[in-house]
């Protein structure tokens, strides 16, 4: 990689860092304080420091394909919207199967989330929470990645159109990749130690082992979405699988024994070691299918 190059990365790493790490400490002590509306408003915002960083590095948001482009590239906007729900499911079936006292179909954490008052006002409009539950995961598969779209291309076109070609041009494809998610999950350490991103307080080893394993996690992820890139040369299809990975994030929770919600380590989410098996076993068969392709 050239020196400018070298130069270019460096600044837009910087500015990246600086501006979502000011933020989730801002975020973070919104959410000790109570704010929880600022808490979400901050992080909301962090999401665009990496498109910001690429502006305030002089690296650009050009060449990215920000027109979208329908033909050629339908599989691949339906692989961004519905893979992840499946990888999801797939994951959260594996942790149950292993875990199942971890299961619970009536519904308690749901009960515990939203508190004995708005309960009891569901109850008595008549709504069961087997309905709420319903409404959560068809929003996940409908309209909620889609939202969430507009959000995640704030740190799509940073990383996977800014930060991934730089990388994968000094280490190679599956190298560039990998450092790229750990620098990814990096980004997010912050917020996880300051107020339990992720997989809360109370885990094994914390606040230690979370940001960890979130590298991990998130060189999954990052694998997955950078394919999804390189398929259709528009930043919007990442953008879409990045929000529906939001989307389905938390679905698993609404079926979760509440007296295992301290082991976010292992499962149900995707952010867990077995919750997040799937997508990590694929995103290992996509690098070793580049591998062979450069080899």
């Amino acid at each position: 990689m050239k020196s400018k190059e070298n130069g270019e990365l460096r600044a837009y790493l910087l500015w990246a860092f600086v501006i979502a790490w000011a933020l989730q400490l801002a975020a973070s002590a919104m959410y000790w304080r109570g704010n929880g509306g600022a808490y979400t408003a901050l992080l909301s915002l962090s999401m665009f420091a990496p498109m910001l960083a690429a502006v305030l590095s002089g690296t650009g948001l050009r060449g990215m394909g920000w027109k979208p482009r329908l033909k050629g590239s339908i599989r691949w906007i339906l692989a961004a919207w519905f893979v992840p729900a499946v990888l999801g499911t797939a994951g959260a079936a594996l942790y149950f199967l292993l875990v199942p006292q971890a299961l619970d179909l009536s519904f308690g954490y749901l009960y515990a989330a939203m508190g004995a008052e708005q309960a009891a006002q569901l109850e008595a409009s008549g709504l069961s929470m087997s309905a709420v539950a319903l409404s959560n995961v068809l929003a996940a598969l409908t309209y909620a990645p889609l939202i969430n779209t507009f959000f995640a291309v704030g740190e799509e076109a940073g990383w996977r159109g800014v930060m991934y070609p730089r990388l994968k041009q000094r280490f190679g494809a599956a190298g560039g990749r990998i450092v790229g998610g750990v620098i990814w999950g990096v980004w997010h350490w912050p917020i996880m130690v300051l107020t339990g991103y992720e997989y809360g307080t109370a885990y094994w080893g914390a606040p230690v082992t979370g940001p960890l394993l979130f590298c991990l996690i998130a060189t999954a992820m990052g694998i997955l979405l950078d394919f999804l890139y390189e398929k259709t040369d528009c930043i919007w299809v990442p953008a879409l699988g990045h929000g529906a990975i939001n989307a389905f994030a938390g679905v698993p929770m609404v079926v979760l024994n509440l007296a295992y919600s301290s082991w976010l380590l292992l499962g149900p989410l995707m952010v867990g070691l077995v919750g997040g098996l799937p997508m990590i076993l694929l995103a290992a068969a996509l690098c070793g299918r580049t591998a062979k392709k450069t080899a």
